[in-house]
């Protein structure tokens, strides 16, 4: 089996590379030092997370110059996210630390008043037709004068900026997308690159733009499929579902049990194949007891990972964890773990509202020693979701609290006309004086990237999202807001993405149940002239 070096400088969910080298016929050799690099035949060096770091681990471990002379030689290498952005000679996301300067220019934030950032979600790329997964708040704009001194170029454009998508020039080639993140075609680009099959031209990858409006250019609507994850009575994991969060359910003998849908990997697989654009898992037990090193989900991600080429998180448990002999493990401890596994991003619950309490309690300073700061500080704001657990309150009228309220078109018990949105704790069986614009602007401050927003009233309901919790969310913060609880039916999603600015919605019960299927629901938006990432099989792959 022919090999690749692999130099990875803790770039988070590095497994996910690793199998999608293997499944397109490639062994891998890591780069254990830089004397490695001088008789490396081909590398690929992938990165997520913060330009700075990445940087300045790469200068401290004293990769900087073996890492240009290789790409100087004319072996093939290849970069991935922060891999293509450390190619360029700076990034404003850390101003003081230089790039390689392979290519000219520097990277740039996106525009936050006019767009969710990250950029998160599937792209046009170097198919016309295919789609390739983003997760990025920086970007390489688009110079003339790069592609003048012959580097080709594959372009996005996400609002109204248009971007590097994709760069290539002799024998580099690097892409801002994670190709093992893309299903099928992203398979297609690893394998080509690995067997020296050219990419261009490059410059054809817009030949065909989507008919919808100019806000999110060529972005997907993704649909996510949430699997709970829980022990049964029998100590089995299975994937569950509540109903406003219980999931028991009565058996035939009149007794309680966990309701089953199914077991985890077997659904994952399912999932992905039908198109879903990411799953989600979330661990509603924890695992109390158990030590962190033998976490029943560790495994489950690293089998999932094998079969599964889109983005996975994993929610519950994310942090400081005390193993039963005493062993106290920080956070972002049990993040490395879970992304060493085979997670691409991790859910914060409790632990969120937890620290916005104390955010607020401190006069909306940071500590710097919260789970979101710790973890989005050494792998990127995009790797930490916080996922909100509200539920409505109804009053009178706004004076009657000082919460944040809406008026809603769905009055109360008593006819009352307003609400606010409490946050809970503790999988919504705890209430806090906290509503969900207070937390949610919170977490933002800290370096979330993303907020997994449920409501425990649409809960199992299969009644349709909250759209006035996810308008009013939306409109409080600037990054991106997946819609959860409630979906029943195809017309759900799309009447999530018409009448509010949600960019992702989660479905579970639906599609555990088979009462309708991810490939379904997207044919649907398509049908609705909603872009969608296609399901493209891997026969070519």
């Amino acid at each position: 089996m022919p090999k690749v070096h692999l130099l990875d400088t803790v770039s988070g969910n590095i497994r996910s590379l690793v199998n999608a080298i293997e499944r397109v016929g490639f062994e891998i050799e890591w780069i254990k030092s830089p004397d490695d690099l001088a008789t490396a035949e081909r590398v690929i060096f992938p990165g997520v997370g913060h330009f700075g770091h990445c940087m300045q681990t790469l200068s401290k471990a004293g990769y900087i110059e073996p890492l240009k002379s290789f790409i100087n030689s004319g072996k093939p290498f290849m970069g991935i996210c922060v891999g293509l952005q450390a190619l360029f000679t700076a990034s404003e996301e850390s101003p003081s630390t230089p790039g390689l300067g392979i290519i000219p220019g520097t990277l740039k934030l996106f525009d936050l008043t006019t767009k969710s950032v990250p950029h998160i979600g599937s792209f046009y790329g170097l198919r016309p037709h295919s789609k390739y997964y983003y997760v990025h708040s920086y970007a390489a704009p688009v110079d003339d004068g790069v592609m003048a001194d012959g580097w080709e170029v594959a372009t996005g454009v996400y609002g109204e900026e248009e971007f590097v998508g994709a760069i290539g020039k002799g024998n580099v080639f690097a892409t801002q997308f994670h190709p093992e993140k893309s299903g099928a075609a992203g398979l297609r680009v690893l394998k080509a690159f690995l067997n020296g099959i050219c990419l261009s031209p490059l410059s054809g990858a817009r030949a065909a733009e989507p008919a919808e409006g100019p806000r999110l250019g060529g972005l997907t609507r993704r649909i996510i499929a949430c699997l709970d994850v829980r022990t049964n009575d029998q100590g089995d994991l299975v994937v569950t579902k509540g109903d406003q969060y219980d999931v028991r359910e009565e058996s035939a003998e009149g007794t309680s049990r966990v309701r089953n849908l199914g077991k985890p990997v077997e659904l994952a697989k399912r999932y992905f194949e039908d198109g879903a654009d990411e799953i989600t898992f979330l661990n509603i037990t924890s695992f109390r007891n158990c030590p962190l090193a033998d976490l029943p989900m560790l495994e489950i991600l690293r089998e999932t990972s094998k079969t599964v080429f889109v983005p996975l998180t994993i929610g519950g448990g994310i942090k400081d964890v005390i193993d039963p002999d005493g062993t106290v493990h920080p956070a972002l401890e049990v993040a490395t773990l879970y992304f060493k596994s085979g997670a691409d991003k991790v859910s914060i619950g409790t632990d969120a509202v937890t620290a916005a309490e104390e955010y607020y309690a401190s006069g909306e300073s940071l500590s710097g020693k919260t789970a979101i700061e710790t973890i989005s500080k050494a792998y990127g704001n995009q790797a930490v979701v916080v996922s909100v657990d509200p539920k409505r309150v109804y009053v009178a009228s706004p004076s009657a609290t000082s919460h944040t309220t809406i008026k809603t078109a769905y009055p109360g018990p008593q006819g009352e006309g307003y609400c606010w949105y409490q946050c809970t704790i503790k999988g919504g069986r705890e209430g806090r004086d906290m509503d969900v614009h207070q937390l949610v602007k919170a977490v933002e401050a800290m370096g979330a990237g993303e907020i997994l927003l449920n409501c425990i009233d649409k809960d199992g309901s299969n009644s349709g999202f909250d759209l006035e919790l996810i308008d009013a969310v939306k409109s409080a913060i600037c990054i991106p807001v997946i819609a959860s609880s409630g979906a029943g039916v195809p017309e759900h999603f799309v009447e999530v993405f018409e009448k509010t600015g949600s960019d992702a919605a989660l479905g579970a019960g639906m599609f555990h149940r088979r009462e309708y299927t991810v490939r379904q629901v997207k044919k649907y938006l398509a049908e609705k002239e909603l872009l969608v990432r296609d399901v493209e099989e891997g026969e070519d792959v």
